[in-house]
């Protein structure tokens, strides 16, 4: 990022309830989204111009939900691509605004991921006709994600001998940490027997547990100048570095290149480090994108939090969990709060640079919280000052961004 690292940051953070039929647009929802972020940050729609989203499924674009909020944008542009979206597209809305098109740029994700286009492959989207790159992947039995990523997953347990039992150790962090959480659509804590327990989803890497929600929902944040933004609302947090949609050699065809059990995050680690100038040990909180347990774990390895193979390790060690050194997806992450593409995680790790956090402490409102993590009580990070987020959008497409208070 050169000379850009600390002058752009996110000012503005907001969603709507994270659902299992909506019952609304993805339209309405977009916009309500937006409102929240401009609400949060101290913006009226004059002050916003510029708008980008993650355009897929039933989602709304641009040209919709501005004309909703009243806002004329100097630049907009709606993306389409997997969950490696939501950090690229800080990284474009950065480079907008250095490039003068605009000033403002609010960054959404509106989808009826469970009511409308569910990401599972099944409902509407089983039923759409056969065509495109689906021609060469729906006739064997390749639909959803998990199938798709079955092989680096399933791979990787017979070279480093992952069993599901430390799968399951993400999937309890993550919903120890959703209990706390009164926006999480599943709350209730669960063990690693329950885990083991529920049904196979794809045999030998995913139980029915160890697969993301389906949510309706819809998210935004804003990115602005950190010059602009000691005029608003919210203490801004800096961006110190962005990487968006880094690939394998080969892109989707990464298996005819290198290991298979190599994701994307073993080319992009190293750049986003240095572009921020910091260490790994100086990250207080992670964001790792939990379409699946095992895509949180191949993240931890390829992006250097530990060696390749001792994923397991360190899932297990209690390094993820609230109270541990670096805790993981404290809302609960696509596992147990909602499932948005990333962008819900990005906004738990600004809330958590803030210290404004809301679970179940008395006082969370006045920002105290009491660091009691038991059930139902408190998920902030005490003294966070640095956090990552990591992208998935295939083992060989991922994106990753790092912020600071």
């Amino acid at each position: 990022m050169g000379n850009l690292k600390g002058k752009y940051c996110i000012v503005g953070v907001g969603e709507t309830p994270f659902t299992r039929g909506s019952g609304r647009t993805t339209r309405a929802m977009g916009a309500e989204a937006i409102r929240h972020a401009m609400d949060d940050a101290g913006l009226n729609s004059q002050q916003v111009d510029g708008i980008l989203s993650y355009h897929g499924g039933d989602s709304t674009p641009a040209t919709s939900i501005m004309y909703d909020l009243g806002i004329r944008p100097n630049f907009y542009m709606d993306c389409s691509g997997g969950g490696s979206s939501t950090e690229a597209l800080v990284g474009l809305a950065m480079g907008a605004i250095e490039a003068g098109m605009c000033d403002t740029v609010a960054v959404y994700r509106s989808m009826n991921g469970y009511s409308q286009i569910r990401i599972g492959g099944t409902g509407v989207r089983a039923a759409q006709p056969v065509s495109g790159a689906d021609v060469m992947l729906r006739p064997y039995g390749l639909i959803s994600a998990v199938q798709r990523f079955a092989f680096t997953f399933t791979r990787h347990m017979m070279e480093y001998g992952v069993t599901s039992s430390d799968l399951a150790h993400i999937k309890v962090a993550h919903s120890n940490h959703a209990s706390n959480n009164p926006k999480a659509l599943m709350k209730q804590r669960v063990t690693v027997d329950d885990v083991l327990n529920s049904r196979w989803i794809i045999r030998p890497c995913a139980h029915l547990l160890d697969c993301c929600l389906e949510t309706d929902n819809a998210t935004c944040l804003i990115v602005t100048t950190t010059e602009r933004a000691k005029d608003l609302r919210q203490r801004p947090i800096q961006i110190l570095g962005v990487q968006g949609r880094g690939t394998k050699p080969g892109g989707d065809f990464h298996y005819q290149h290198g290991p298979i059990t190599r994701v994307a995050g073993h080319y992009i680690g190293p750049r986003i480090f240095e572009q921020a100038g910091i260490t790994h040990d100086e990250v207080d909180v992670t964001g790792c994108y939990d379409a699946f347990t095992y895509t949180a774990l191949l993240q931890f390895e390829d992006y250097g939090w530990c060696k390749k193979g001792e994923g397991k390790d360190y899932v297990t060690s209690g390094i993820i969990n609230l109270g541990g050194k670096r805790p993981n997806n404290t809302s609960g992450g696509h596992l147990c709060e909602g499932y948005t593409h990333g962008m819900n995680m990005v906004i738990e790790n600004v809330r958590q640079l803030r210290g404004t956090i809301d679970d179940y402490c008395p006082q969370a409102e006045e920002g105290i919280h009491t660091y009691d993590y038991s059930e139902g009580k408190c998920r902030q990070v005490k003294d966070a000052e640095t956090s990552m987020n990591m992208g998935w959008g295939t083992p060989a497409v991922g994106s990753a961004l790092i912020l600071r208070k």
